[in-house]
């Protein structure tokens, strides 16, 4: 069953949401999984996916839009539905739970500190919660994920 994270960050997270994203991108991918990220749009996978190339100096992280994906490219990003070849692990942006979500090995749901991602988040955790998902929460905050 599809293990589910949030990670909770706080309003002095360094580098807000996106930077997170691409340190637990980074994070999966050093373990050797295959990451899916899901965006609310088109106009954010973009920024994304500057951000991916350039966030940290040391890093490399081959990764590229959905739609250019072959199979063999490690980590995607988008707004759409993700190739089915994707099910290990998906980061999701998006305000609502991915329809596709129960087909990965996990879930990791980043939340902003704004009260209404707070609140948007609240709904996507009971919606797990109710179909008997394993929830785990993280707090961010200055840490790391």
């Amino acid at each position: 069953m599809t293990r589910v994270d949030f990670y909770l960050l706080d309003g002095d997270s360094a580098g807000g949401k996106d930077m997170a994203v691409c340190r637990l991108t980074n994070k999966a991918f050093q373990l050797g999984h295959r990451v899916c990220i899901v965006t609310a749009d088109a106009e954010h996978t973009q920024r994304l996916d500057a951000l991916l190339w350039t966030f940290n100096a040391g890093s490399f992280i081959p990764h590229a839009p959905a739609r250019d994906a072959v199979d063999s490219t490690p980590v995607i990003l988008g707004h759409n539905e993700p190739p089915p070849a994707f099910d290990d692990v998906l980061i999701t942006l998006a305000p609502q739970v991915p329809e596709c979500f129960s087909r990965f090995q996990r879930v990791a749901e980043v939340v902003g500190s704004t009260d209404e991602e707070k609140q948007l988040a609240r709904e996507r955790f009971r919606f797990y919660r109710d179909r008997g998902y394993e929830l785990q929460t993280h707090n961010l905050g200055n840490e790391r994920p």
